[in-house]
């Protein structure tokens, strides 16, 4: 072998070597990204978990509205597990969503009129007579069984 060949065998053996080490830093950095992600995950469920937790037995305990619970409790278990979300006991709560999609909410509220205000807020009641029971039910099926059930989906 002339000096040439060896110069740009050692070369391009180096620039490989090289090329590797950068590789291993950037898959170490990646690897690092996803423990960050999981992580940040983890700490987001347990989050929603615990204001699901506050937010049914406040339902109970009468300390929130039917209706306001009962949407608060629907957005969070969609962003919590669509598995659990979707399970019958807690269809209820996507009832009271889809059924007060159309109500008008902060400063639209506001500027309502009272007869329409009254309107809503007669709807708000027929709705919680009607599903009252089945919401608590729901509820209580939530802090008993629903929250303490692994994630499926996280």
């Amino acid at each position: 072998m002339d000096a040439l060949t060896l110069t740009l065998l050692l070369t391009g053996l180096l620039l490989v070597a090289a090329l590797a080490a950068y590789a291993w830093h950037l898959w170490r950095r990646v690897w690092a990204n996803q423990r960050a992600q999981q992580y940040a995950q983890q700490e987001r469920q347990q989050r929603i978990g615990g204001d699901l937790n506050i937010l049914a037995s406040s339902l109970l305990d009468e300390q929130l509205p039917l209706i306001e619970g009962a949407i608060r409790i629907k957005v969070l278990l969609d962003n919590y597990d669509s598995t659990l979300s979707n399970d019958s006991r807690s269809q209820v709560f996507h009832v009271l969503f889809e059924a007060t999609a159309n109500v008008p909410t902060h400063a639209a509220w506001k500027v309502l009129d009272k007869a329409e205000r009254r309107r809503f807020e007669k709807r708000f009641n027929e709705l919680e007579l009607q599903h009252k029971a089945a919401a608590r039910i729901a509820a209580r099926w939530l802090l008993d069984e629903g929250l303490k059930r692994p994630l499926a989906n996280t």
